[in-house]
């Protein structure tokens, strides 16, 4: 039974990675490339943006539809633009009106709102009379317009202003946070650090505790421990406000398996929680380590090393886009999901942990693989830069306008 269990298991985890496509551009068409390598959507279309739960928006013939994993059309081009469908939504432009469509093509009904907002994790923002709120993706409002401001939600939690003050809320409109400060982070285990006055501190419980003599703080990202800067210097703070590597670093990233990059004068390396260099500072600059155990590093250009400090990848390739490029192309570095996206000669690519290149491939532009059955993180091609609540969409000159 249990080896019955494991086959069903093992066949499982195959077919979700078989779902793994990214968006390419090969002889100036986009298609679709699989894990393996090979092209599960051949280069075909104009423009394009990567799969999110399941649908993939793509151009034909000037105007915009959405085909499914297997390259067929299912909701057809007859949109003058289209954005990434998010919590069974998308936005898509018809004529000069922008309007929300479900999985099926049909338009929804949104409450009244001067600008169309892109959902995120189940919620999407509506603005009246210049305050925020939320809807869900039933278009029933969750939270009335009552915020200034809301940044985009990071696991389930999200950044707000009031009358200048920040604070913290969920996607249910709960606030957890009261906005009372100048500045804030994002939530971590029911912790922010944030700003009052000119002192930065911690919140917990509600209650906010100063660190001590810090100038900034980061957000907590995967450990218990943040990096922060005190008399121009960077250590790390604790949950709770500590110093628990005192601050003598130049420059500093965040801790994942237990080792967090440092710079000294010039040069990068790796230390671990009690602040021993674990890899000796000796790059000019240094990324966080995947899950894999691997860590961009760079030289001249970016290689990767593991945990023990080996160079198991030669520095050789580009890991960042640049200019018109990087509009379009989200920044994430290193391994995710078992391949790096990577640059070499002009073409991008992705590295498999092994060094090889997958499929043997290069290409005119990459973008980072996503579940063909999950939503995806990816920047869509030829998007706006996000506003500085979330990508929205301006509604109609008729409308009023932020």
């Amino acid at each position: 039974m249990k080896k019955s269990l494991l086959f069903l298991l093992l066949v499982f985890i195959q077919f979700v990675n078989s779902q793994e496509l990214a968006l390419v551009k090969k002889n100036g068409k986009s298609g679709y490339i699989a894990k393996d390598g090979s092209f599960k959507i051949e280069p075909q279309y104009k423009a394009a943006r990567s799969f999110s739960e399941g649908l993939a928006a793509i151009q034909d013939n000037g105007k915009w539809g959405f085909i499914d994993k297997k390259g067929t059309l299912v909701i057809p081009a007859t949109f003058d633009d289209a954005k990434d469908f998010n919590s069974g939504v998308a936005i898509v432009k018809k004529v000069k009106d922008w309007v929300y469509i479900n999985t099926k093509g049909e338009v929804l009904n949104a409450p009244a709102t001067d600008k169309l907002f892109d959902f995120n994790e189940g919620v999407a923002f509506f603005r009246q009379a210049d305050k925020v709120g939320l809807i869900n993706s039933k278009m029933t409002v969750v939270l009335e317009p009552k915020y200034d401001q809301i940044k985009p939600f990071e696991n389930g939690y999200a950044r707000v202003e009031s009358n200048k003050k920040w604070g913290i809320i969920n996607t249910g409109g709960k606030e957890l946070v009261e906005p009372a400060y100048d500045e804030i982070g994002n939530y971590f285990k029911n912790t922010t650090w944030a700003r009052k006055d000119k002192t930065f501190g911690i919140v917990s419980a509600g209650k906010f505790i100063p660190v001590d003599g810090a100038e900034k703080i980061w957000d907590f990202e995967n450990q218990d421990l943040t990096y922060a800067k005190k008399n121009d210097k960077i250590g790390f703070i604790d949950l709770k406000g500590n110093w628990i590597i005192l601050p003598i670093y130049d420059k500093a990233k965040a801790f994942y398996k237990n080792l967090a990059p440092v710079c000294v004068g010039s040069k990068w390396g790796y230390i671990n929680p009690k602040a021993e260099f674990v890899i000796p500072p000796t790059y000019s600059d240094a990324e966080v380590f995947a899950a894999n155990g691997l860590a961009p590093v760079k030289e001249k250009n970016w290689g990767f090393i593991n945990e023990a400090g080996k160079l198991v990848i030669p520095t050789q390739y580009g890991i960042t886009a640049n200019g018109f490029i990087a509009l379009f192309v989200q920044q994430d570095k290193g391994f995710i999901d078992g391949v790096a996206r990577v640059k070499n000669e002009g073409k991008w690519g992705f590295l498999k942990p092994d060094g090889t290149v997958l499929g043997n491939q290069w290409f005119e532009n990459a973008e980072l693989f996503s579940q063909a059955g999950e939503k995806s993180n990816t920047n869509e091609a030829a998007a706006e830069k996000p506003k500085a609540e979330t990508k929205a969409v301006t509604k109609p000159a008729s409308k009023k306008k932020k």
